[in-house]
């Protein structure tokens, strides 16, 4: 016998869902948690990391940059929990904002520059290996296709 469609709406959502969700959560806390950091505490330290060509192509200085980028995961993390109806787009926005830093993640990797919690080569290298654990975080944890151009509609 076929369930209705109220009966199924109905039912307890599965593990994987609940997962998604807590995992939803915690990468906006992580983004939050970052983008205040940039505009606080971390902002001195995070320009080590800005590669000198990322100032030459976008004509500004290192400091704008590491405050655009707080401001970008303050945003991305807020939309993540405000605008569930898009969290699909989010979700892409989010894993295209995580490859877009990485080439400063490198940099850092490269010239060995202290930020803060990256003190040590080993460190900065595990943070290397982690950017593409972000990116699939992001697109998991929403419903983000990956290598697709469908998204929410």
């Amino acid at each position: 016998m076929r369930r209705s469609s109220a009966s199924r709406s109905r039912r307890s959502p599965s593990a994987t869902t609940i997962v998604r969700e807590v995992a939803r959560w915690a990468l906006a806390t992580l983004l939050l948690a970052a983008g205040a950091s940039h505009l606080t505490w971390g902002r001195r330290g995070y320009r080590i990391v800005v590669p000198d060509w990322a100032t030459r192509l976008l004509r500004t200085d290192k400091d704008m940059i590491v405050v655009a980028s707080g401001a970008a995961e303050l945003m991305l993390g807020a939309a993540l929990v405000a605008l569930p109806a898009d969290r699909r787009r989010v979700g892409a926005a989010i894993a295209a904002f995580f490859v877009a830093v990485f080439p400063g993640n490198v940099h850092q990797w490269r010239t060995g520059r202290s930020a803060p919690l990256m003190r040590t080569d080993r460190a900065r290298f595990l943070r290397l290996l982690l950017q593409p654990v972000l990116v699939l975080w992001a697109l998991w944890c929403t419903g983000a296709p990956a290598g697709s151009a469908r998204s929410s509609r």
